[in-house]
């Protein structure tokens, strides 16, 4: 009897284990839903080519007007909801002549793609029809993404892209 009553405890320690563990990584996988939108780009400034810092101060002053030229929608369908509005930046000489320019773009290039988001990876299919996978790392209502192997426009010259949830 007590053997029978061993391998009951066995088994019902073992059970509630395996659902733990299933229910931490969906409750991982979860932390990625939601609507992001891309409000700075990390250099290090050691490093930076003219090209990452223009990139820095571009994304940081258009972040200011709270003009975001990237947001990511990851629904629980899997679904992946991509608005880019990078191509339509337009910078110009101001009235005075004394600056520039640059009004928050209107016009955005939209996809509608599949991921999948597994222990700090973000898989997608882009626009050429190729696999995409990145190191997304998630800390609260932060992603940061490796502006490189993500590879927006403009934006992919090195440093991190750091994402804020709505």
């Amino acid at each position: 009897m007590n053997r029978n009553l061993y391998l009951l405890l066995l088994a019902t320690v073992m059970l509630f284990s395996c659902s733990e563990d299933k229910e931490s990584n969906d409750a991982a996988a979860n932390n990625i839903l939601g609507t992001w939108n891309l409000t700075a780009l990390e250099i290090d400034e050691a490093t930076a080519t003219d090209d990452m810092e223009m990139g820095e101060d571009l994304l940081n002053f258009l972040t200011a007007l709270d003009c975001y030229i990237v947001t990511l929608t990851f629904n629980e369908d899997l679904s992946l909801l991509t608005e880019n509005s990078v191509n339509y930046i337009q910078i110009n000489v101001n009235q005075s002549g004394t600056g520039l320019d640059v009004p928050c773009p209107t016009e955005k290039d939209e996809d509608t793609t599949v991921y999948t988001y597994e222990n700090g990876v973000l898989t997608f299919i882009d626009d050429n029809q190729e696999t995409v996978s990145v190191a997304a790392v998630i800390t609260g209502n932060t992603m940061v993404i490796s502006a490189q192997e993500f590879g927006v426009d403009n934006f992919d010259t090195g440093g991190d892209l750091i994402f804020t949830r709505r």
